[in-house]
């Protein structure tokens, strides 16, 4: 038996990676492809897209400003991607929205608009891509992303956030079921308190000291830990894993 690399079976392939610009997702992206993956990275930011462009390895790669509330955006997109490259081999939905709001503070706009990229995204996303990956007979991999705080709960001003969360899991659960006949795999990764600009987005440091604390390792993990995690799922390492949630929390969240 040959030895096995972490990306094992992933070069040329194709991967939509969501929420490219920063954190999990830009680590996700630069590893997909220096792994020799072709990388269709989309975000929000536009600036930062262009800053993940110059760092790319040279590849026939594509950059898209993605709003993930937008659905039928999103749908447009994978038609795009699909067209562009013949397949869809790999989903990693990183993409995701925190608004911290006190319980009793949160509106009816902060709700939808932490489901809507959190939660309704996924959901047509992985459906879109899914799809994509029937019609042309492609054992693809979806990951998603939730949170430890799906099961441990929210810590202060992340209800919303938590909830969308949660669903994520749920949702992943379902097309797990309906795409395993296709060999298909769907799968979760939970992170715990990572050093992303999500982490950072209040400006405020007790925040992030309290979250190092609470973590057995005294630490927050960084995206590239993340990164090699998503790697591993969307490899051919994994390849009985289907309708997991990987844990990756230094142990904040202990199951």
């Amino acid at each position: 038996m040959s030895a096995l690399t972490l990306g094992d079976g992933l070069v040329g392939k194709v991967a939509l990676v969501t929420g490219a610009s920063s954190g999990i997702g830009r680590a996700t992206a630069l590893l997909f492809a220096r792994e020799g993956m072709t990388v269709c990275a989309t975000s929000r930011d536009e600036a930062g897209l262009q800053e993940l462009e110059s760092e790319m390895p040279a590849g026939n790669h594509m950059y898209r400003v993605l709003d993930l509330q937008d659905v039928q955006g999103c749908e447009a997109l994978v038609a795009e991607v699909d067209a562009r490259y013949q397949g869809i081999y790999v989903l990693a939905h990183i993409g995701a929205y925190l608004r911290r709001k006190d319980l009793f503070d949160v509106t009816e706009e902060d709700w939808d608009v932490q489901l809507d990229v959190n939660l309704r995204s996924a959901f047509f996303l992985n459906r879109a891509v899914g799809k994509v990956m029937i019609e042309r007979n492609i054992p693809g991999r979806i990951i998603n992303f939730s949170s430890s705080s799906w099961l441990v709960g929210p810590m202060k001003g992340s209800d919303s956030y938590v909830a969308s969360k949660g669903g994520v899991v749920s949702l992943a659960r379902g097309f797990a079921r309906q795409f395993g006949p296709h060999g298909i795999r769907v799968n979760v990764i939970a992170p715990g308190q990572i050093n992303t600009p999500m982490q950072h987005v209040d400006n405020d440091p007790k925040i992030v000291a309290d979250a190092a604390a609470a973590c057995p390792l005294r630490r927050m993990g960084e995206p590239e830990e993340l990164a090699r995690v998503t790697l591993f799922l969307a490899s051919d390492n994994a390849s009985f894993v289907n309708g997991a949630t990987i844990n990756v929390s230094g142990g904040l969240l202990m199951y």
